[in-house]
Parts: structure tokens; sequence; C-alpha cells
């Protein structure tokens, strides 16, 4: 329909001697119904070119068009705007759309199938995964369907930092549980991790288990002084269980890549040498500095150190060198807010590079913390992880759909708060359990009428005339719109936030009409219109991650 609408507005503009492509043209959506379901600003943009009032270009604009086959009419209002009125062949179209694409409704081809990377969670393993860690797979997972859904290839990639101080710290607290130093003892590692989980690896090691990945075997050989078995062990352990929490949230990736390998294929080093070569380095205070302020950073960073190491942004440089060579020109890293620091100083090293990489590769989409409540108090602590809130501890209480929806209904850069008895309640003030429960009443409804899909060519959209039909139409309209839209600002908040309003119209209609009445058209068209919100409904739900039940 908003095609539509711009080629009226393209036509009417060529016959007053102003040719515009598509992307000059804005088409809105008013909020209210008495403005219209859509209009435009293009009177207001063209005025000046023709040296007329707005409201009178408007009026020209409205003169010249040939809008009767979708529109009842268009209106001039304000200072010149133009609001379109659909007619019931106009709804009808409309609602066309969902009963023919069924769940490809919403769905486009803006991507045209250029390739896309998102990497997220990308935890260390070193311990189970936390709330922090279930945000990031939330917002990440929902960015890969929604990019998908907008027409991208997509390729979810997870990355392992399993190298570095906090594995070798990791290592040594599942040794010293080995010993039987317990976590409070003066010999139990300083820096060491002191949850209980470090001692189911300490068992599991000690029994000599075998544990597999997608990468790669571990045998523990159960020697209490084969640190670096341990710490292979470790590492294999701890990934098997953030894999398997990863599942049970419905989170799942297409590429593992490991730190490691990095140092292994000594890609760090070569990354090192070329940037040296490029004249982008300077040796002070025994250290090799990168001159990321002439990237635009507040002062130089240290690349090595002077004992030889490298400081933890330039293996991340050599990480996403290897994803600009795998070919994916757009790629999206969605992390924490105490990954912030880091973005300055990878896309220096990249441009020291000098390969051709654009200045703002990659993509950032950093979230905030979020804070537990629970009977009006925080919670911080699990047993098992030792100090924080763990996801599958969220999951195992308030389940996957009410955790995932949690999650991303805010916008990534702000602070949420998970209020655990709210995601539990079975009320309308829970927004997960009101959204399903529309979907389950729909359902029930055409169940009990017998309906099907069959029925919904017969229906006569122009008897829906009330108001709250008028505004399920509007709604279901915009679906589209939303799904382009959270993808081009890189957030699913607005298809959460939508499915709320979505089904918010729906209980009204639901609450205020009949569906099963006499008159059988109408009782056609009600059900018809009932059947394209629950599509949307679980085309939305898909699209988040959730599931849409028909039973509640």
């Amino acid at each position: 329909m908003k095609k539509l609408i711009i080629n009226l507005i393209k036509n009417a503009c060529h016959k007053i001697s102003i040719d515009l492509n598509e992307n000059e043209i804005q088409i809105d959506r008013p909020k209210s119904l008495e403005h219209g379901d859509y209009s435009s600003n293009i009177a207001l943009q063209i005025s000046k070119r023709l040296k007329k009032n707005p409201r009178e270009v408007a009026d020209i604009l409205i003169n010249e068009m040939d809008y009767q086959t979708y529109f009842e009419k268009l209106e001039l209002a304000g200072p010149g705007f133009i609001n379109f009125f659909l007619n019931s062949s106009g709804k009808a179209s409309q609602l066309n759309d969902v009963f023919d694409l069924k769940e490809d409704f919403g769905k486009n081809k803006t991507g045209n199938n250029q390739t896309l990377q998102v990497e997220f969670v990308s935890a260390n393993p070193t311990g189970p995964l936390h709330i922090g860690h279930g945000r990031g797979a939330a917002i990440g997972d929902c960015l890969a369907r929604i990019f998908q859904a907008n027409g991208w290839d997509v390729t979810r990639e997870f990355y392992y930092n399993d190298a570095g101080a906090q594995i070798n710290n990791l290592a040594l607290s599942v040794q010293a549980r080995l010993k039987n130093i317990d976590p409070d003892h003066e010999d139990f590692p300083q820096d060491g991790y002191r949850g209980d989980y470090i001692q189911d690896i300490a068992t599991a090691y000690s029994q000599k288990k075998s544990l597999s990945s997608e990468l790669e075997e571990v045998v523990a050989s159960g020697n209490v002084e084969d640190l670096k078995n341990i710490q292979q062990f470790s590492v294999a352990f701890l990934r098997n269980e953030q894999n398997q929490d990863l599942a049970n949230f419905r989170t799942f990736f297409d590429v593992f890549t490991l730190e490691s390998s990095f140092y292994v294929n000594q890609d760090i080093e070569n990354v090192v040498k070329t940037i040296k070569q490029n004249g982008f380095t300077y040796e002070s205070d025994d250290a090799l500095w990168l001159k990321t302020t002439e990237f635009n950073d507040d002062k130089d960073r240290v690349m090595q150190k002077s004992d030889g190491t490298y400081t933890y942004f330039v293996p991340d440089v050599a990480y996403h060198k290897n994803k600009w060579e795998r070919g994916f020109k757009r790629v999206i890293n969605e992390q924490g807010a105490d990954h912030h620091s880091t973005i300055t100083r990878v896309r220096a090293g990249l441009q020291a590079l000098n390969m051709g990489i654009p200045q703002d590769w990659p993509e950032y989409v950093l979230h905030q913390m979020v804070t537990v409540m629970k009977n009006g108090q925080e919670v911080k602590i699990s047993k098992r992880a030792g100090s924080y809130v763990t996801l599958s501890d969220l999951v195992n209480q308030v389940g996957c759909d009410a955790t995932r929806f949690f999650l991303v209904s805010r916008k990534a850069d702000s602070q949420l708060i998970f209020d655990i008895d709210l995601a539990q309640s079975k009320s309308n003030d829970n927004p997960v359990y009101y959204i399903q429960y529309a979907h389950a009443r729909i359902f029930a409804v055409l169940d009990q009428a017998k309906f099907k899909s069959s029925n919904i060519s017969e229906c006569l959209i122009e008897l829906l005339s009330s108001n709250h039909e008028s505004q399920l139409m509007k709604k279901i309209s915009e679906f589209p719109d939303i799904v382009f839209l959270s993808g081009e600002e890189k957030s699913p908040h607005y298809i959460a936030t939508y499915l709320k309003e979505l089904a918010g119209d729906f209980h009204s209609y639901y609450n205020d009409s009949k569906f099963l009445v006499d008159d059988v058209n109408l009782q056609s068209a009600r059900l018809s219109l009932v059947f394209a919100v629950k599509q949307v409904i679980k085309n939305g739900l898909e699209l988040l991650g959730l599931s849409a039940p028909e039973k509640m």
C-alpha cells in the first residue's frame, strides 16, 4: 500500500513538473484513525520549489491523484499534510496480504540476500551463562530472525575467548578443588572461581570423563598435575553446559570460533606485523603502542606489553580481519555495554591494516545491565554460580517464552528490571501471557465456529465498520513496517511493543463484539479478521523466538 501511495504521489508531482524518486517521498502512519490510514508531508517538501503555500500544493496534488480504487477520500490537514483514508477495497487488499502470505506476511526482500553476520553471546567459557548473557542471546537471536525476515542471508556466530588470564584462573581453580582446597582457604587461587560448578568440573575430571563439542573432543586424564589437560577439559565442560543452556533458550549458532585458533595460526602475530609495517605503531616504556589517536581515539593504546603478551583488543582485531576475509561486508556485534571502550580500538586496528575496511565496520548493539527482582527484592546470587543469577535459573523459574520476551521488551541500551513475580503471573499485567492468551482465544473462537481458511474468500470486508474493526485492520497492516523498522534500528523491542498493542486491540474487540452471529456474511467477515490477527501474532512471536499456544 505504501508503494501504491508513493506511485500516486510521484505521478501527481510529475503532472506539475516535479520529478521525485521513491526515497524523497515519506509515508507515515497516523496514530489516530480520524487522521486516516496513511499520511504524507510531500506538499511541505516541494512547496518552495513551486513557490506556493504548502496547503495550496497539497490541494493541487489531491486533485491530480486518481485514488478512488483503494481510497475513500484524501484529506488536506494542518499546514499541508495529505491524509489517505482506505475504502473497503483498500482494507480488503491489506487483509488479503495476510491471507495469501500467511507465515510470510511481514517479510520483505530489502536485504537482497546479502550476507550478514550477527555475533552474539560470545561468553568466556569460565562459568555458567548469567542473565546478561541471556539478554545478549535474546537480542542477538531476535536480530538474526528479524534480518532474515528482511531478506538478509544471516550467519549466527559465537566467539569463545578460550585464551588468557581468565582461562588460566579457571584451570587453577579446578586444580585446587581436585586437591580438596576449599574456596575459602588461603591456598585457593586469589583470582579463582568459587562457584559450585567448579566442583562439578573437578568431579567429572577425576572420573576421566570424555566431552565432545562442535569443534573437538576432550578426554580428562584425571592427573591432578596436568594443568593443560585440566584447562582443556574445563573449557570443554563449560562450553557444553553453555550450549545446552542456549539450546534450552531456543538459541543456536551456525559458526563457533575459538580465540586460541588465532594464536595457533599466528594470525595475531601477522596482524601486529602488518600494522607495524604500515607505520601505525611505536615503542615506548618497553611496550608496543598502536597510534589509535590517528583513528579518532582519545589516546594511543598498548598492543603488546613488556612481557610480550598482547592486550585484550588485539585478538579481536585478528578475529574481525578474519570476518572481513570470509566475505562479511556487514557484521553486527551484540555485546554488553562494558565492551564500549573496545569499539574504537578494534576499528582503529582494522583501519591500520589498510585493507579497505569501512571506518564504521563492524556495527555494534550494546545492551545494558539486567536487575532481577523477586518479592520486591533484588536477586543477586545463584548458589551454583556463586555470585550471579544464571540464565538457566531464570528459564527454570519463569519459562523460555517469558524470559526471552522480557529481555527484548526494552531497547538494548536501556537498563532492564526483570520482575520474576510478573513474569510468572497469569494476568493481563504480564505482557507475554496477554499476547499468547490473545492467540489462544482466537484459536478457540475459530475452533468453535469450525472456521477454515478456505472460508476467507467468501467474506465481505465492507461489513467490518466498527471502530474496533477499523483499528484492528490498521494495526495488522502496520506489521511489515514494524519488521522493517526493527531491522533498520537493530531493535527487537519494536516487535514486542507492537504485539502487546495488537493483543490489546483484539481483547477490546473480543469483549465488545460477538463473532458467532446469525448474519452469515458478518460472521465470516469477523472470523476472517480475527484469523488475520492470529496469523500476525504468530508471525511476531516467531520473530521473538516465542511459542504461539493454541490453549492456555
